[in-house]
């Protein structure tokens, strides 16, 4: 075997529509795959054989046959991963451990313990802000399972930090370090999610590290942070590229030519019944990533809330801040929150995308930023939100 392929390398498996960031850590006779976003950690394989420089690896995972196969191109390893059928491309390179810059606590939640990021600022004491990601396999760092890696809520605490506002962010439930707190898709509902943004603010609100408490939320986590500060006291919210109307319009707003009118019409009637707290059974099996069984009881939990009711109730300072070429939540949700609350400041960002970033308003160019995460926020986004904090 060639000794270079032992060691720890990092790609992406190009699954269509999503490029899959993965690590695995090679050696001699065994190894260990990572998949950060999904929450799996050194997950070992069942069998590693090297040929001159080429590697193979099988891997079973919850009753998954995986395969890797690779050979030593220089200094990547061009690879191919196999599972269920699928055969999808990687190419790995020497992976890079990123430092660590936040410190971990954790908070009791129902079912356990939540584990939280803590990003201690320039200055102490000083005002704290919590993170909250948005919605689906998104982590702290607002990175997704689904849309990849581009670190934009990393960037974001990272900034603050530096600006002397201090933030806390975790992993929801069910994903990346806290999945164990969630054992079946069924058990979620989006008032977990409040309640565990609740006990958090609890926590930071008794400590004398913090002279004021704020929350921070993006896409869905606007609304998670909304109804959150209903039911603590804090200092102010900001809203950053939040839904302002409820979720079942805004869906069928993204999916707008996307689905032939068959489909288009089964996901109305669909959406109906679940807003209705009505369960549907068989959807087509081109909705079943959608409109699975097991996501149904959390969709229903999530399709009752219309954001502009809530932020109408809010007392506190409130910032809305929305990007002119988000092509997923746009500026019609933004008026909708602002004319719910018109005591609130809405900020419009020229040329900020929905991850926070510069981007055009081309819908290729612009879900391309979603994957690079060597691209730095906006650059008039970090000021807008320490100012209002500090201020």
């Amino acid at each position: 075997m060639n000794e270079q392929l032992v060691g720890k390398w990092a790609g992406n498996i190009e699954i269509p529509n999503v490029s899959l960031p993965i690590i695995v850590d090679l050696q001699k006779k065994s190894g260990t795959l990572s998949v950060p976003v999904q929450g799996l950690h050194d997950y070992p394989f069942n069998n590693i054989t090297y040929d001159g420089d080429k590697v193979s690896i099988q891997i079973e995972l919850n009753g998954a046959q995986i395969e890797i196969d690779g050979a030593l191109n220089d200094e990547q390893i061009d690879a191919t991963f196999k599972q269920n059928g699928g055969v999808f491309p990687i190419r790995l390179k020497k992976h890079v451990e990123e430092p660590v810059t936040y410190e971990t606590i954790t908070v009791p939640v129902e079912h356990g313990d939540l584990k939280i990021a803590v990003q201690k600022s320039s200055k102490h004491p000083s005002p704290v802000a919590l993170i909250l990601a948005g919605s689906g396999p998104t982590n702290k760092d607002g990175n997704s399972a689904i849309a990849g890696k581009n670190d934009s809520l990393k960037m974001l605490a990272e900034g603050l930090a530096n600006e002397g506002i201090a933030t806390v962010r975790y992993d929801k439930r069910g994903i990346g370090e806290n999945m164990m707190l969630v054992t079946a898709e069924e058990e979620l509902s989006l008032e977990q999610y409040v309640d565990d943004a609740v006990r958090v603010i609890e926590t930071l609100k008794v400590d004398s590290a913090y002279t004021s408490v704020h929350i921070i939320g993006h896409s869905e986590g606007s609304l998670i942070g909304m109804l959150a500060a209903k039911q603590t006291q804090i200092n102010s919210f900001i809203s950053l590229a939040g839904a302002g109307r409820a979720a079942d319009e805004i869906l069928l707003e993204q999916l707008e030519g996307q689905l032939p009118p068959t489909l288009k019409e089964e996901t109305t009637t669909i959406l109906a019944s679940l807003k209705k707290g009505e369960r549907v059974e068989n959807a087509s099996p081109e909705l079943q990533a959608l409109f699975r069984s097991s996501v149904q009881p959390y969709m229903i939990s999530w399709l009752k809330y219309n954001p502009a009711h809530i932020i109408e109730t809010l007392e506190i300072p409130t910032l809305i801040i929305q990007g002119t070429t988000d092509i997923q939540i746009n500026a019609a949700d933004a008026e909708a929150l602002k004319n719910a609350n018109t005591n609130a400041t809405l900020l419009y960002v020229e040329g900020m995308n929905h991850i926070l970033k510069n981007a055009p308003a081309e819908r290729t160019a612009n879900i391309a930023t979603y994957t690079d995460p060597s691209l730095p926020l906006h650059e008039e986004l970090l000021p807008a939100i320490s100012t209002f904090i500090l201020e």
